[in-house]
């Protein structure tokens, strides 16, 4: 099969807001084109658009990141079998998951926390991200291991014999769920059970010039009596607003080879592909960084969207904001934005004989406002709704799928 790549092109308009701060708290930023730029994170953004997809996905095809593994893992083992208790659960997922995944999993060296938690569960050292059908699959190896009564020591025997080992090493291999699949997976100690991530997403930048401002803010206490003058609270915040150009690319082949022949046994090999490109396609475009969201309330949408389906390598067209983009004689920046990437699209595609890379409907457009204009009289793709973009994106990957090598 050849190669096949989805690129996600973006513009986003946001006002004052600070989506995603460094350690002193000021928005991140970055120079391009000899200017500063506002910057939003690439782990920022995959974070909003895996956080979308709570709302779009079954809790069965998404996963669990987290170094509390351990007891997420004993939750399972509970759920499959009452009889038994919290404190053997424990035991018998963290030797599930040291023969699993090799981790030196080991009692944390700190308090129990002020909240109540308990104090000496033992956790992974760094963030372990497992399907939940892979936890399930570990617990029923850890339940039938220990027998009825879970007991650690017939694990420990269990585990010794080197198929039962295999079979635990395999519970951690198969079956990803979408977000394994879509952002990949580090095992630190085993990197044989590393997924590749079968997407890439760019830091957000502004195609403008971008200055970092300060609000300066006071708060009243409410029983501060009229001899009590001044505030009860002072503070600075530092926020900045901006026309960002997103991009992502996904590898179809690489998401593919991550999600298997599908994750129920009755679907067709590509369903689950169509339905996790579908997710991310709609997780991404929508999402938003949650940072100072309380503050500012800078909820906005894309005004523009341009999709791509290449048969060759993924390709971004931030260098059409190389130069930064002036404002409009009335103020603004996504007009010339817009006509910016009309320009510099096609001439790329052409010099680099891109054009429809030979696959049918391979480009579609998505707009909103009078502003996005001259990205339609480029006639850059196919005019879409955001439902319609979706639904044939997946029709178009799942006919290329179909093709023969």
């Amino acid at each position: 099969m050849k190669r096949l790549i989805l690129d996600i092109h973006i513009l986003q308009t946001v006002p004052p807001s600070n989506l995603n701060r460094d350690d002193t708290g000021t928005p991140k930023s970055a120079y391009f084109g000899g200017v500063r730029r506002a910057r939003v994170s690439s782990q920022a953004w995959k974070r909003a658009t895996r956080e979308a997809f709570q709302e779009l996905l079954p809790p069965e095809e998404l996963g669990v990141r987290t170094k509390k593994v351990v007891a997420v893992l004993a939750e399972h083992i509970v759920a499959k079998n009452k009889d038994v208790d919290e404190a053997a659960a424990l035991k018998l997922a963290e030797e599930t998951l040291k023969t699993a995944t090799g981790s030196s999993i080991a009692v944390p060296k700190r308090k129990a926390r002020d909240d109540g938690e308990e104090a000496g569960v033992p956790e992974s050292p760094y963030l372990m991200f497992l399907s939940r059908r892979q936890l399930d699959a570990l617990a029923e190896l850890a339940l039938a291991g220990s027998g009825p009564d879970g007991q650690l020591s017939a694990l420990k025997e269990y585990f010794k014999d080197k198929g039962h080992k295999a079979k635990a090493r395999q519970a951690v291999d198969a079956r990803h769920s979408v977000d394994i699949a879509l952002f990949g997976r580090m095992v630190a100690d085993a990197s044989d059970l590393n997924v590749d991530a079968a997407t890439q997403v760019a830091h957000a930048l502004s195609v403008h010039k971008s200055d970092i401002e300060s609000d300066y803010y006071t708060a009243v206490d409410d029983l501060s009596r009229d001899s009590e003058s001044g505030a009860g609270m002072i503070g600075t915040i530092d926020f900045n607003s901006a026309t960002l150009y997103r991009y992502a690319a996904v590898d179809i082949n690489q998401l593919r080879r991550n999600l298997g022949a599908g994750l129920r046994d009755d679907e067709s090999p590509n369903a689950p592909v169509e339905k996790a490109v579908g997710a991310f396609l709609e997780a991404f475009i929508t999402s938003l960084p949650t940072g100072k969201i309380n503050t500012f309330g800078n909820h906005t949408l894309p005004s523009a969207v341009l999709v791509k389906l290449r048969d060759r390598w993924p390709v971004s067209f931030v260098g059409a904001f190389e130069e930064p983009v002036p404002k409009s004689p009335a103020g603004g920046y996504l007009r010339h934005s817009c006509r910016k990437l009309a320009d510099f699209v096609p001439e790329l595609e052409k010099q680099y004989g891109l054009t429809a890379s030979g696959i049918h409907n391979g480009s579609w457009l998505f707009r909103v406002g009078e502003e996005t204009k001259a990205l339609a009289e480029a006639e850059l793709g196919t005019e879409v709704s955001l439902q319609d973009l979706i639904q044939e994106v997946k029709e178009a990957v799942a006919r290329r799928l179909e093709q023969p090598a």
